[in-house]
C-alpha cells in the first residue's frame, strides 16, 4: 500500500478552536489517519519551541511560536510554515489563499500543493483598500501557484474559471454533522423556549445583514425571541451599536458562544435560522444549521440559494425580511416543510462522510509519484 503523507497548511492548528477551516482540517485529518494516511498539521502558538512536535490522535503536529497578535501574526506564521514545509515530502493542502504568495516556496521545491480557494475575500465590505488589494493579488497568486484548486461552491468555481482553466478546479463544498437531538435545558440561561425563538449565528458585520434582520424583526411585537450570537462591542464599534439600538426588547444578545452543545441546542430548537451572508461560497454555519434541521431564512443570493435550496425563504432587503417574519411566524405547516427540506438537502450534499471521501479521492489522484 502506498505510504501517503499529507501536510495541511493555512490554518492555525488542531484541535479546532478558531473557525470553519480548522474544523474541516480536524475532520479531514482524523478521517485520513483512519484510512492509513500520515498527516502533519502546523500549529500557531506562543512560546519558544520552534519545531517542537507532538502527536494528537495519530496526527503529527509541528508547533510554531509567534509573538505577534492578529493578522500580522497570521501572516508571519504562514511564512514560517511555508519555509518549514519546504523541506518535507508528500502532498500539500493549503486551506485559503490569503497568503498564497508564500506557497511559491512549494512550487520552487517541486512540491504538489492543492489550494482550497475559500470565498472571494477581496469583495468583503469590512476590508479597506490595502487589504482588498492584498487579497486580490493573493487570489491571483494562488490560482497560478497551486497545482490544483478546490472551490467550495459552484459559483466560486465559475469565478475561478475566469482566472484558470476549468479542469484545474474541483468543486467540493463544506460539510457538517447531523444533529438529531439536543438538550432543551441548555436554552434556559438565555430565557427562550424550544420553538419560540429564532437565531442568528455569524460575525456581526454589515455584509452579514445583521441590521436588516434585526430591524425587520423589531418592527412590531412578535411574541417571539430572536437570539443574536456574536461578539458585539457597542462602545468601540459604531455598527454594533447601531444594530443593538435597532433591536426591540424581544432580541437577545448573549455574546459569542463556543460550547458546541449549547450552539447545537440553539439551532435544533429554533423556529428559524437566519442567514444574512451576502458574500462567500458554502458557509459552514449555514451547512451546520441545515444539519440540525433548521428552517432557513436567508439573504437572496446565488451562494445561499445553492446551499439551502429552493424551499428555504429568501429576502433581498429589510422590508422583504419583515414580510417573511409576518407570514412565517404563524405558519407551522410552512416551517415543517422548510425543516424537512433542510434535512433532505443536507443529507444529499453536505454530510462529512460524503465530503471527506471526495477529498480523499482528489488527494489520492494528485499524490506525487504514485
Amino acid at each position: 500500500m502506498l505510504d501517503r503523507h499529507l501536510h495541511i497548511l493555512g490554518i492555525r492548528g488542531i484541535p479546532a478552536q478558531h473557525g470553519g477551516f480548522e474544523t474541516f482540517a480536524e475532520k479531514l485529518s482524523l478521517f485520513l489517519v483512519s484510512q492509513g494516511w500520515k498527516v502533519t498539521v502546523y500549529c500557531q502558538e506562543e512560546g519558544d519551541h520552534l519545531g517542537k512536535e507532538s502527536v494528537w490522535q495519530g496526527i503529527r503536529r509541528i508547533h510554531i511560536p509567534i509573538d505577534r497578535q492578529g493578522a500580522a501574526g497570521t501572516v508571519i506564521f504562514d511564512w514560517k510554515v511555508s519555509l518549514l514545509a519546504g523541506s518535507e515530502s508528500g502532498l500539500f493542502l493549503t486551506l485559503g489563499y490569503n497568503t498564497a504568495i508564500f506557497n511559491i516556496i512549494q512550487r520552487i521545491k517541486g512540491q504538489t500543493n492543492i489550494i482550497n480557494m475559500d470565498g472571494i475575500e477581496w469583495r468583503r465590505d469590512k476590508w479597506g483598500a490595502i487589504a482588498k488589494t492584498w487579497f486580490w493579488l493573493n487570489e491571483r497568486a494562488g490560482c497560478w501557484i497551486g497545482n490544483h484548486l478546490v472551490a467550495d461552491h459552484p459559483k466560486i468555481k465559475a469565478h475561478l474559471a475566469t482566472r484558470v482553466k476549468d479542469n484545474k478546479i474541483t468543486m467540493i463544498p463544506y460539510g457538517g454533522d447531523k444533529v438529531s437531538d439536543a438538550d432543551a435545558a441548555l436554552l434556559e440561561p438565555y430565557g427562550v423556549e424550544a420553538g419560540n425563538f429564532s437565531v442568528i449565528i455569524a460575525r456581526p458585520e454589515p455584509e452579514n445583514s445583521f441590521l436588516e434582520m434585526v430591524t425587520a424583526f423589531s418592527r412590531v411585537h412578535r411574541n417571539h425571541k430572536l437570539v443574536v450570537l456574536g461578539n458585539f462591542s457597542p462602545t468601540n464599534n459604531p455598527f454594533h451599536r447601531q444594530v443593538m439600538d435597532a433591536a426591540s426588547d424581544e432580541v437577545v444578545f448573549p455574546g459569542a458562544i463556543y460550547e458546541a452543545p449549547v450552539v447545537q441546542a440553539l439551532r435544533y430548537h429554533s423556529r428559524f435560522y437566519l442567514h444574512g451572508h451576502r458574500v462567500g461560497g458554502t458557509n459552514p454555519s449555514l451547512v451546520e444549521a441545515m444539519g440540525a434541521g433548521c428552517a432557513v431564512i436567508a439573504h437572496d443570493n446565488h451562494f445561499n440559494q445553492w446551499v439551502a435550496g429552493p424551499d428555504a425563504a429568501y429576502f433581498k432587503d429589510e422590508s422583504a425580511c419583515a414580510v417573511l417574519f409576518d407570514r412565517l411566524l404563524t405558519d407551522d405547516t410552512a416551517v415543517l416543510r422548510m425543516k424537512e427540506a433542510s434535512k433532505t438537502r443536507f443529507t444529499e450534499r453536505f454530510t462529512w462522510e460524503k465530503i471527506l471521501r471526495e477529498y480523499e479521492a482528489l488527494l489520492t489522484q494528485w499524490y506525487p509519484n504514485k
